[in-house]
């Protein structure tokens, strides 16, 4: 009678092609980034195998490799682009039509926001209790909702928009006009 080797828990091995022998030393030093989710097809038994082919695996390597700005950059990676982030760039960007005050340099030319960068939330040191904080209330999510709520910017903003409006007011006819029922009609009697 032939005994039955009977295992305690579970025991399984996965299916695994063996890799091919032309994969190049610096290849194979690219570390794999561990996978979340990968469609059914590029499961094998419920696991995810790496392709034999080295070209292929090679490709997938430097997909996952992680992306930063590199090691002189402290290796700082590449932020996911939100609405909010992309329209808090834009007023940078735009920093000098904000305050007329202040004079900056001009920024890069390309309209495309950068690729790696980092936002913050400025502490204000001890020394700045009463002069240059923002209060809790003054605190807002975003850059372009402390600039909607700001007063100053406001008064501002309002100011050079009338100055436009003023530059760009029609001359000529239209300044003549009388507003209401056949306006043109009186107008170009009264001109007479």
């Amino acid at each position: 009678m032939s005994e039955n080797k009977t295992a305690i828990g579970l025991s399984w091995a996965p299916k695994m092609p063996p890799l091919s022998n032309g994969v190049k030393n610096s290849e194979a030093k690219l570390r794999l980034k561990e996978s979340i989710w990968k469609p059914v097809n590029e499961l094998v038994d419920g696991l995810f195998v790496p392709p034999r082919d080295p070209r292929k695996l090679n490709k997938l390597l430097r997909k996952n490799v992680k992306d930063t700005a590199g090691a002189s950059w402290f290796d700082m990676p590449a932020p996911n682009i939100t609405p909010e982030l992309k329209k808090d760039l834009e007023i940078l960007k735009l920093r000098s039509v904000i305050d007329p005050k202040r004079h900056f340099k001009k920024g890069e030319k390309s309209k495309a926001p950068p690729k790696y960068f980092q936002a913050s939330t400025v502490i204000e040191p001890a020394t700045e209790f009463f002069s240059g904080r923002l209060t809790k209330k003054q605190r807002k999510m975003t850059l372009a909702d402390e600039l909607l709520s700001d007063h100053a910017l406001k008064a501002y903003r309002k100011r050079k928009v009338q100055e436009i409006e003023e530059i760009r007011q029609p001359g000529g006819v239209d300044k003549w006009k009388i507003k209401g029922k056949k306006s043109w009609k009186r107008a170009k009697h009264r001109r007479e």
